[in-house]
């Protein structure tokens, strides 16, 4: 093998990983309810009650505030949470027996960044 056909592999498989990447992201965005979810976070303190063990700038909202003003059982809003965590879109912060989301800013820029290049 080459060493140009093996750089030309290794692109190859670049571009699956990104792409792959892409489309977990993409099935995390599908969703009324997960885009209402980064849509509060954008500005969580104007969208939740006052927190006790979190500053909503720092940490986020509460886990328990999300589910309430979603409108959806525990089990279900958990679930659109952890999909917005494994896109790498929210980033979860545990403290004090809670858990508190806030938006990764860089990683949501760096993928409608990926967006335009397509």
């Amino acid at each position: 093998m080459s060493n140009a056909q093996t750089v030309l592999e290794n692109d190859e498989a670049d571009l699956d990983e990104t792409l792959d990447e892409l489309e977990v992201v993409l099935k995390a965005l599908a969703s009324t309810r997960r885009l209402k979810i980064l849509e509060w976070l954008k500005d969580p303190a104007a969208h939740f009650p006052a927190q006790v063990h979190g500053d909503p700038v720092e940490h986020g909202a509460c886990n328990q505030f999300i589910v309430d003003k979603l409108g959806v059982s525990q089990p279900a809003g958990s679930r659109h949470l952890k999909v917005l965590v494994d896109a790498d879109l929210v980033i979860a912060t545990p403290r004090q027996g809670w858990t508190y989301y806030r938006r990764n800013e860089p990683q949501i820029a760096a993928v409608a960044r990926r967006l335009t290049e397509i």
